[in-house]
């Protein structure tokens, strides 16, 4: 713990362990990380089983998709009991286990909380659909009139991010159609009112009754949602929110009102960060148009951290990638906070496939790419998420069959574009065919989505066995990133470089440099890299290639 001067009488005043500044969390989409029961559907006791493999790669913590009671139509994010543990998942008792087990080996352990809407089986919610029109229930949500004659048009022109319009009409007690109510997912996710003190005062409670058993923190669902505009007027270019699964209505995101709940949820977690000196953590998923508007969610009482999607989303571009790293380090570490990177996710195509030219598994080219990107990451100053499977080089799976899709996306539209079923297939854990070591039920055992056969050349076992692995090339860098004063928290100087070529140096001497193109360049380092994502020669750093040199970036 850190002693600063004596404070009130006489007493050192303990300053927070501000462990998440340079920390690296693993992103645990529990469905698919390990089956402990062999209902083909991974759990709590099989995060619990693979906390050694977590340790042993070198990760901070781990961020934990829901696990709460669901419906599951969109596999937890449609909760419908934000203080227990659906049984598909384990229970209470079992949780506990976890976090003590996580703690035991020095990993922190952040639950996904899902603010912006619930279940439509939340008992809130069918309360409402009980109660009628003008009642206290109903208040919760956004339930209005619709237009029209006899009211069967919607109250607006907003339209869902998974596809369709963004209401649905009740049907009344009396059997009559009745209002609508909004959700801007799916109809089984109802929007929460959150101008009702009802709806802040119930997550206050669910925050303290995960902080009362030990969590460190939590990764915000949508959190530039919550507010809409109060009078729901019409989206100015509705046409351009049918498009785009990301938050770019105006009137029902990035309400400043957001940001009180913010400051309220920041300092019940410096309430519990008082205690003990460890301070807990709150990271938004926050879709905004710029690095700037991103900033204001990072002020220094409002969120710790937000995700910065924009090298996620960025071209293989050299150039591209400089104006997004530059804009982060701008506008947001100038904040006080540190910039929170990230590559994949549960939502997004897996970076070996989206870095290639050729879109399929095999792409050698994504592969190379993927692994300089993840170098480049490990290098920039802040935090990092990494999304599992990610350290296994896991390409996506893009030729489910139709009738394996789970994806609302899918289901509301019809169309496989942008579906996220691809980066959620169950990990290979061993052996050389499916269920590859993820299920531990009896032979025939099924995961919820199948995985391809090629999965074989990405198990686990083999990654740790063969050292040029992905897994290899994380666990080398998490453990360089640990041990190298220059790396983490801090500030970077950009190097000049050929026009291909992202060179910058961290601190008193750690250059790392990326080529984007597919000729190899002098390197900026004269002598052997400390770590390179490829083969790399010294003096020289192939195409598709980053590397790390100690030096100041001049070659003798």
């Amino acid at each position: 713990m850190t002693l600063t001067a004596t404070a009130g009488h006489g007493l050192p005043h303990r300053l927070p362990h501000r462990w998440w500044r340079d920390a690296v969390i693993y992103q645990v989409y529990v469905r698919s990380f390990l089956d402990s029961t062999g209902d083909g559907i991974g759990d709590l006791a099989g995060v619990r089983a693979g906390l050694p493999y977590l340790k042993k790669l070198g990760v901070d913590g781990i961020w934990l998709s829901p696990f709460y009671p669901s419906p599951q139509h969109d596999h937890g994010y449609d909760v419908a009991d934000y203080c227990d543990v659906d049984p598909v998942y384990g229970d209470l008792a079992e949780f506990e286990l976890l976090i003590t087990a996580a703690h035991r080996l020095g990993i922190n352990v952040l639950l996904d909380i899902v603010p912006n809407h619930c279940s439509s089986e939340h008992a809130w919610f069918r309360e409402a659909l009980a109660a009628g029109p003008g009642s206290a229930a109903r208040a919760r949500f956004h339930f209005a009139e619709g237009r029209g004659p006899g009211g069967d048009v919607p109250p607006n022109n907003w339209h869902a991010m998974f596809g369709g319009p963004a209401w649905s009409r009740v049907t009344e007690a009396d059997g009559s159609p009745g209002q609508w109510y909004l959700h801007m997912f799916t109809p089984e996710q109802p929007d929460l009112n959150w101008r009702n003190p009802e709806t802040g005062a119930h997550f206050e409670q669910v925050l303290r009754f995960w902080l009362d058993r030990g969590v460190d923190g939590f990764r915000i669902d949508v959190a530039a949602g919550l507010f809409k505009h109060p009078e729901l007027p019409d989206s100015p270019d509705p046409e351009a929110d049918a498009r785009t699964r990301d938050s770019v209505n105006p009137l029902a995101w990035n309400q400043p009102e957001v940001h009180d709940v913010w400051r309220h949820w920041r300092s019940v977690c410096e309430e519990y960060t008082g205690r003990d000196g460890r301070e807990r953590l709150l990271v938004g998923e926050v879709s905004v148009p710029t690095a700037r508007e991103h900033a204001r969610y990072v002020r220094p009482d409002e969120l710790h951290q937000a995700f910065f999607f924009d090298l996620l989303s960025a071209p293989w571009d050299a150039a591209a990638f400089r104006k997004v790293v530059s804009e982060a380090m701008q506008d947001i570490a100038g904040t006080g906070s540190t910039v929170t990177w990230v590559l994949n996710n549960h939502d997004q195509v897996r970076t070996v496939t989206r870095y290639g030219e050729c879109g399929t598994e095999s792409s050698g080219l994504g592969s190379a790419r993927a692994r300089a990107a993840a170098l480049l990451m490990l290098a920039l100053p802040g935090a990092a998420y990494i999304y599992q499977g990610e350290e296994l080089g896991l390409p996506e799976v893009v030729d489910l069959p139709d009738e394996v899709l789970t994806d609302p996306i899918f289901r509301r539209t019809g169309s496989r574009a942008r579906i996220r079923d691809g980066c959620r297939v169950p990990l290979p854990w061993s052996g050389h065919a499916s269920p590859f070591g993820f299920t531990s039920g009896a032979e025939g055992a099924k995961p919820w989505l199948p995985q391809p056969g090629w999965f074989a050349r990405h198990a686990t076992d083999r990654a740790l066995a063969d050292t040029r692995s992905f897994w290899h090339l994380y666990r080398d860098g998490l453990q360089l990133r640990r041990g190298l004063p220059q790396l983490g928290e801090g500030s970077l100087r950009w190097l000049d470089s050929p026009p291909d070529v992202l060179a910058f140096v961290r601190g008193d001497g750690l250059v790392c440099a990326v080529n984007f193109g597919t000729a190899p360049v002098p390197a900026p380092v004269s002598g052997a890299p400390l770590l390179a994502s490829g083969p790399c020669p010294a003096g020289a750093l192939p195409g598709s290639t980053a590397a790390w040199w100690i030096g100041d970036g001049t070659t003798e």
